[in-house]
This record gives C-alpha cells, sequence and structure tokens, in this order.
C-alpha cells in the first residue's frame, strides 16, 4: 500500500496545478475553437448554429486584415526589438560598480510597476495636438507651427503606441538580463583577459554565447506577451483612425465590442494561436535553444 502511494505521490502533488490548468486554459480553450466554427452574435440569440469555416472565410475577406497583420508585425518586431537592445543596454550598465547603483537601479524599474493604463494616458496626453508636451516642446522649438495630431494620422498612429510599450517593456529585460549577467561565473573572465580579449570580444565571444538560454527565452516569452497585448492600443487609439493602429489583439476584443461577434473574434483567436505555435516551434528550432549555453 505504501509502495502504491509512492508511486502516486508526484502525480497527487501536481493534480491541483492540472485541475487549474484544465479549468481556467483548457476549457476556454476549446470553447474558443468551438465557436470559431460556429454563427454567434450575441444579438442574434436564435440564429446560433454551426457555420463551417464561414468565419475564417469573413476574415479572409476583411478589407482591414491586412493592414491588421502588417501592424501586428511591426508591432512585435519594433516593440520587442527596442526593448531588447535598450534593455540589454540598461543590464550592462547596471552590471557594473557605481556610486547610488541601487537607487538608479530602483528608478529605472519603475515602469514596470506602473499599470498599462495609467502609461497610456500618460502617452496619451505627451502626444495630444491640443496640451501635449510633445507638441508643446516642438512649437518652443521652432520646428513646427501647430499641434500635429500624432495619435490620428492614419499610417503613423500605432507609433506613439510603439514609444509608449518600449518603455513599459525596456525594465523586464533589464531585470531578467542583469540575472543573468550577474551569474557569468568571474574566472571566465579572467580567463579572457590572460587570452587579452578586448571589451568587445568578451561581450560577443563570453557574455552573449554564456547568457544565450536567458536572451532565447526572454525574447520568446516577450513577443508573444506583446503579440497579445492590447491595452496600450485601446487607451491611445482605440484602434483609430479608421483601424490603422489595430493589431490582432485588439481588433479582436474590437470585433466582440462593435459587432458582438464572438464567431468571428473566436477565429481571429484561432488563427493568433497558430501564428504564435508555428513562432514558437521555428523559434526554438532557428536559435538552437537546446545547444544555447554551452562552450
Amino acid at each position: 500500500m505504501k509502495l502504491r502511494l509512492k508511486l502516486w505521490e508526484p502525480y497527487l502533488l501536481i493534480a491541483p496545478a492540472v485541475l487549474i490548468l484544465l479549468a481556467f486554459f483548457a476549457y476556454p480553450l476549446l470553447q474558443g475553437l468551438k465557436l470559431a466554427f460556429m454563427h454567434y452574435i450575441l444579438f442574434e440569440p436564435n440564429d446560433v448554429r454551426f457555420s463551417g469555416l464561414a468565419n475564417f472565410k469573413a476574415i479572409l475577406t476583411d478589407n482591414n486584415i491586412v493592414r491588421i497583420l502588417l501592424n501586428s508585425l511591426l508591432w512585435v518586431v519594433l516593440t520587442v526589438g527596442l526593448q531588447f537592445v535598450l534593455g540589454f543596454m540598461l543590464a550592462l550598465a547596471l552590471n557594473t560598480r557605481f556610486k547610488g547603483k541601487n537607487i538608479y537601479q530602483s528608478i529605472v524599474f519603475l515602469p514596470w510597476a506602473v499599470s498599462a493604463f495609467l502609461i497610456g494616458m500618460i502617452f496619451k496626453w505627451m502626444f495630444s495636438e491640443q496640451n501635449g508636451l510633445i507638441n508643446y516642446l516642438l512649437m518652443k522649438l521652432g520646428i513646427v507651427d501647430k499641434g500635429i495630431p500624432f495619435l490620428a494620422l492614419p499610417g503613423f498612429s500605432i507609433f506613439p503606441i510603439i514609444i509608449a510599450m518600449v518603455w513599459y517593456g525596456v525594465p523586464f529585460f533589464g531585470i531578467m538580463l542583469l540575472a543573468a549577467l550577474q551569474s557569468v561565473p568571474k574566472d571566465i573572465y579572467e580567463s579572457a583577459d590572460i587570452d587579452g580579449a578586448g571589451r568587445w570580444t568578451k561581450l560577443f565571444s563570453v557574455t552573449i554565447p554564456y547568457i544565450k538560454p536567458t536572451i532565447i527565452l526572454t525574447v520568446l516569452l516577450r513577443v508573444i506577451w506583446v503579440f497579445n497585448s492590447a491595452d496600450l492600443i485601446y487607451i491611445m487609439t482605440n484602434g483609430g483612425p479608421a483601424n490603422t493602429s489595430h493589431n490582432l489583439s485588439s481588433y479582436i476584443f474590437n470585433q466582440i465590442s462593435y459587432t458582438t461577434d464572438f464567431g468571428q473574434a473566436s477565429a481571429l483567436g484561432v488563427i493568433m494561436l497558430i501564428i504564435l505555435i508555428l513562432y514558437t516551434l521555428i523559434f526554438l528550432r532557428t536559435t538552437k535553444y537546446d545547444e544555447a549555453g554551452d562552450f
């Protein structure tokens, strides 16, 4: 009896976590997949039916879908790229000793503690045409004669949101990469110094290869996080003007809010899920995560 309990002990210990995942992840996922193949509009309760691929056909013929896909690509590449570069520079700077380091470290990590709603409101005010800080500075410097409607320019309105998202996400990379940098053994650097390696050689031949697993995982997770992010878009532009600043995630909320078409919104969610699964598989294969960190 005791031996049998011992064999089942690991399964019993993980059972609560598995049940929580099934309740809050698996069930909603299955329901979303089911809705993707149904005609399900909230204000048409008597016309709920299986519609096959009709929702996906409607998405492919949507005039906005190409722009939204391009916006999603631009949103992820620029946001995560700039967050990673600035976060890595921040981590390298904080990995050195200087006076007041702890105070400076707490200040630069502050954005991570601020809510996305507040960040969205701050940057919305900064880019405001009427009384925004950016337009005020531009007019004071004589660069422009009147305020520019940054958040109402088709094809441009997504860039202020990207700037806000970059500012919001830099501390994430800073914290993660700083922790990885502090784990690099000092004797590796001492050996590199003995071999006559310079600063840049040590960075690209020692530091980056050693923390490569952390870099891969943080970039992987951050891309998924940013790709699914819609809060700043809703707060700053609500996807406007004319859906030109939507990404896939915010467009799903738009479909639910304005058309109450849960079937088509679920189909968009399935497309997002497929994109993220393909991205994860390709990214891990191309970065050779299994071999990362090996010297």
